[in-house]
Parts: C-alpha cells; sequence; structure tokens
C-alpha cells in the first residue's frame, strides 16, 4: 500500500480552515475535483461521528465516499476513515483507506498538511493526487476571497 501528501498555504485562519474541513457547510464548498457541485453532504464533527460526501464529476458521474472521524483536535487535526460507496478509483472501492488533516498557523494564513494513506496501488495514488488537488484549488480559492473577520 502506497500514500499521497500535499502541503498548501491558505489565506484563512487555522480555525476558518478547519471549520470548513469538518461542518456540512464547509464541505458542500470545496469537496470534489475541479468545479464539481456537491450534491450531499453530512457530518458528526466528534471522534467516532460519520461523515459522508457524494459530488458529481464534470461528466456528469456521481462519486461518494464515506467514513468515520477518528480524531478530533481542533483547529489542528482530523482524521478520518476513507470509503469510496460508489465512484470513485475503481480499485478502492470497498477498500477502507485514511485521510489527515494537519492545519497550522503561518504567516499569511494557514499551512494544510493532508495525507491519504493506505492506497493500493500507484495508479490510485495518481487518481486521488488529481481529485485531491482540484479539491484544494477550490479551498484555498474560497477561502481567500472570502470576506476578512470583523475588527
Amino acid at each position: 500500500m502506497t500514500s499521497l501528501t500535499l502541503v498548501r498555504q491558505i489565506a484563512a485562519r487555522p480555525s476558518i480552515v478547519f471549520e470548513a474541513l469538518t461542518t456540512a457547510e464547509g464541505l458542500a464548498t470545496w469537496w470534489g475535483p475541479d468545479e464539481s457541485p456537491v450534491i450531499k453532504a453530512e457530518i458528526d464533527a466528534r471522534t467516532g461521528g460519520a461523515y459522508l460526501v457524494r459530488f458529481q464529476t464534470a461528466d456528469g458521474a456521481e462519486h461518494e465516499a464515506s467514513g468515520e472521524l477518528l480524531e478530533m483536535d481542533p483547529p489542528r487535526r482530523v482524521v478520518m476513515s476513507w470509503r469510496w460507496a460508489f465512484g470513485g478509483e475503481p480499485e478502492e472501492l470497498g477498500r477502507t483507506s485514511r485521510i489527515e488533516f494537519e492545519v497550522r498557523a503561518v504567516d499569511g494564513g494557514s499551512e494544510l498538511t493532508f495525507t491519504h494513506a493506505q492506497l493500493r496501488n500507484e495508479a490510485s495514488v495518481a487518481s486521488h493526487r488529481y481529485g485531491w488537488n482540484g479539491a484544494f484549488d477550490k479551498l484555498s480559492r474560497i477561502l481567500a476571497a472570502a470576506p476578512p473577520d470583523p475588527i
């Protein structure tokens, strides 16, 4: 098994980034590659809680992933199990992998380190890299465009 790690600088405080990672409203704004719309987003943001996200890609295909929140350390860390219900990388269908989000304050906002571990092979890593990069591009754009906090 193998994994991928992505690091992004985001122009928002860690608490704002964490909220985007752990609320249904937040997930609905950025999950999925490119401009894929989220059709459904649910999350019970506590250790042991469940989440589900369904999105549609540009070709009209729907993809749904779900899992359990394994660790919650606001506003620094979230660890989740990951399982494709349908869509996604075919070789991963029915398998459980692990995603980790680490958020830390840096000048100008936050640094998000994301790891998707326990993927089956390099083809799956490449497919997930494409999807996660598109999703994090959206997250960065959305949070950078948000109005600044009131003083």
